[in-house]
């Protein structure tokens, strides 16, 4: 072990609902509680950080990172792509989600009534083949066949040829020699006192 190196003597994961979290059955307080592309989903997530902040210890951080759909961007631009953009955010926020909540954190993080909030971004690149073929198959596949493609049928907002179309785009796109696409992620490291 490295000089001024940690001792970890455990390490233990959790999975709950974050609007009920049952602390002290999970195994907590806990030092550190994590929430990976789950705010854009919730209805209330300034609701869901408070209750992670009652999960952590004093000194203990919630962590948060989620995507902003709106910042993300590629190349080649198959128009197809634009029109699952627009679907995708449509379907988001009509389920009580928020499609760009990565610009979002830091702003829920302070009204949830964190004082010390270190906000900041990351970006996940997709332009190997590899990666093209692994995102653009993945999204192609959602578009038509997960509960995306269920609720944009049923809602009336897209058609199976609409979809159709989409997920051709986003092979068009994976298929691109020059393909390359990025999102951007908004994190913040919340300290609970």
């Amino acid at each position: 072990m490295a000089s001024g190196a940690a001792d970890i003597a455990s390490l233990t994961f959790a999975v709950a609902d974050v609007y009920d979290l049952d602390v002290e059955a999970l195994g907590g307080p806990f030092d550190v509680v994590h929430a990976h592309q789950v705010l854009q989903h919730l209805p209330d997530p300034v609701a869901a950080l408070r209750a992670m902040a009652d999960a952590v210890r004093p000194g203990g951080l919630v962590a948060a990172r989620d995507s902003d759909y709106s910042g993300m961007t590629w190349y080649p631009q198959p128009p197809a792509m634009d029109e699952w953009m627009d679907l995708q955010q449509r379907v988001s926020r009509d389920n009580g989600g928020e499609p760009d909540a990565g610009r979002r954190l830091l702003s829920w993080a302070l009204a949830a009534g964190f004082a010390e909030v270190t906000p900041s971004a990351s970006v996940w690149c997709f332009a190997t083949p590899a990666e093209r073929r692994w995102w653009g198959g993945l999204w192609a596949e959602r578009v038509t066949s997960s509960a995306l493609a269920g609720q944009a049928r049923e809602s009336g907002l897209a058609t199976d040829s609409d979809l159709q179309r989409m997920a051709a785009g986003w092979h068009e796109w994976a298929d691109a020699e020059d393909g390359w696409l990025v999102i951007v992620l908004g994190e913040v490291l919340c300290r609970v006192r």
